[in-house]
């Protein structure tokens, strides 16, 4: 089961991160972790504003409301997405995997 956390107005999920995917997508859920494929490398912080963006787009928000909390340089990582609800990052796995 995905692992979210309602924090005020925004949402905490944790994202499992596979760079050097072939297309970017959601790929379902692992160990309670969103599983992203990212086509962008793990190098020069690539990989992170790639996932920052593709998370505002599928959720229809802005990239500044997407912010890694922890794990920057681990493919683990703590994301705070503002002004959406649970429901919504719950609807990705739904609509996406």
């Amino acid at each position: 089961m995905l692992e979210i956390t309602q924090r005020g107005n925004a949402v905490i999920v944790a994202v499992r991160v596979q760079p050097r995917a072939s297309r970017d997508e959601i790929a379902g859920e692992m160990e309670g972790a969103l599983r992203v494929r990212l086509q962008a490398p793990a190098v020069e912080n690539r990989a992170n504003e790639a996932l920052r963006e593709f998370l505002a787009a599928l959720l229809k928000t802005p990239k500044s409301a997407v912010r890694i909390l922890s794990g920057e340089r681990s493919r683990t990582k703590r994301v705070e997405i503002a002004g959406v609800t649970t429901t919504q990052v719950e609807a990705l796995l739904r609509v996406e995997a």
